[in-house]
């Protein structure tokens, strides 16, 4: 087994609404195979010091008390590399993809990931001196060519390394990467060898017609590269200002809903409509946002709808729902599927009638939920050409998407 010196403690730097330059919040330590946060003295004295996440971290002295069944902070979690993140740190650490042979703790996994991750967090090995984990922007053949060698297992030459290090902090399974283009951000998203389908292009005619549905999702493109598609999805958690990037703080619904991976089978869209009517601004907007989410969800066939695929907006006070994300059909052996969060209850199939039957969660009347479903139904039959002519779908995969993962007649069932 390959290991490495481990890694017992970390600073967390945050940046404060508004801030383009971090300040130290407080310390992670390891304990006894569980990491515990501490808030700095010196943050806790800042009239403008917000929590990282009130109901997890709240600002109190001392080292702070993990909610049952976690072994580090949601909220902190939420900063640290996925799947995806963990092979580029791996490859680059250790020059092997397999990560099986690979004993890294998680301060290793944060302090070795890139500084630009998803929301205001990042972490660093002083409490005192920040040194971003950044590098160039690179082209994205270049970010496309280390992808693949990653991927396959091939250790990356030094300019290949730090061209992909940059994105290894975004979460996710799949090949990504960070991408920079003047005043906007991108996560860039790569094709694998094991794709069954244009899993690149099915994910930008989802969130295409999704867009075209009325729903809030982040805006996508499409561009080429080494001759292969590549998804660029415009980052919402960053807005550039005369005086540079600033970062909105974000959770994930694992988070809020105080559980972790393991556990995520519990998550449902009627405890996170519960949470929205208690702790989210515009509630009932907001409820009727999620609700046409998981019929979008079940009319486009993505069951990947997990609950680090939901996310929202801390802003110290009160969580808003971020744009839509990472809405991509998924492959299916049958007709039959389910939801990877429960609807309501114990019920998670992929049926609108499932949805209509929960409608009451999100304070939607039959009559309004039905009309949800009906136009988005409408909308992506008569959006279906345009969107895929857009994305220069090959015929082959549209004959594959359409009443397969779009519109399927399971999901449909029953109307």
């Amino acid at each position: 087994m390959i290991s490495k010196k481990k890694n017992t403690e970390a600073f967390v730097w945050i940046w404060l609404p508004g801030s383009t330059e971090p300040l130290v919040a407080g310390k992670l330590e390891a304990d006894n195979g569980n990491i515990l946060f501490n808030y700095g003295k010196s943050y806790l004295e800042r009239k403008d010091a917000i929590s990282i996440y009130e109901p997890e971290l709240p600002l109190q002295v001392g080292a702070l008390p993990l909610l049952d069944g976690l072994s580090m902070p949601g909220c902190i979690r939420d900063g640290a590399p996925d799947a995806w993140g963990r092979r580029v740190i791996i490859n680059k650490l250790l020059g092997t993809a397999a990560t099986d042979n690979a004993d890294l703790d998680e301060l290793t996994y944060m302090l070795e990931s890139g500084s630009d991750r998803v929301g205001a967090l990042d972490f660093q090995k002083s409490a005192t001196v920040y040194e971003p984990r950044f590098t160039r922007n690179a082209s994205l053949d270049q970010l496309l060519e280390a992808a693949e060698r990653v991927e396959k297992g091939l250790p990356l030459a030094p300019d290949l390394n730090q061209a992909l290090f940059h994105g290894s902090s975004i979460g996710g399974a799949r090949p990504k990467a960070l991408f920079e283009d003047g005043a906007r951000k991108y996560v860039a998203k790569f094709s694998t060898s094991a794709d069954l389908y244009n899993m690149v292009k099915a994910e930008f005619i989802a969130m295409r017609l999704a867009q075209l549905s009325g729903l809030n999702v982040a805006p996508v493109s499409l561009t080429r590269a080494a001759g292969k598609d590549i998804l660029l999805i415009e980052r919402f958690d960053r807005v550039k200002t005369d005086a540079g990037w600033t970062r909105k703080s974000m959770v994930s619904a694992l988070t809020l809903f105080e559980l972790d991976e393991m556990m995520a089978r519990y998550a449902s869209y009627e405890n996170l409509a519960e949470i929205i009517r208690h702790r989210f601004t515009n509630p009932s907007q907001t409820l009727k946002e999620l609700f046409s989410r998981l019929v979008f969800n079940i009319l486009s066939g993505n069951t990947d709808d997990h609950a680090r695929n939901h996310a929202a907006f801390w802003d110290g006070h009160m969580l808003t729902l971020t744009p839509a994300y990472d809405i991509c059909p998924q492959g299916r052996a049958g007709n039959e599927a389910s939801q990877a969060m429960r609807i309501s209850g114990t019920n998670n199939m992929s049926q609108i009638k499932s949805c209509l039957e929960a409608a009451h969660h999100f304070h939607l009347s039959g009559e309004q939920a039905l009309s949800i479903a009906e136009m988005q139904i409408e909308c992506i039959t008569s959006n279906w050409d345009g969107v895929c002519d857009e994305a220069e779908l090959s015929i082959v995969d549209r004959k594959l998407f359409w009443q397969r993962q779009f519109l399927n007649a399971y999901a449909l069932e029953g109307l």
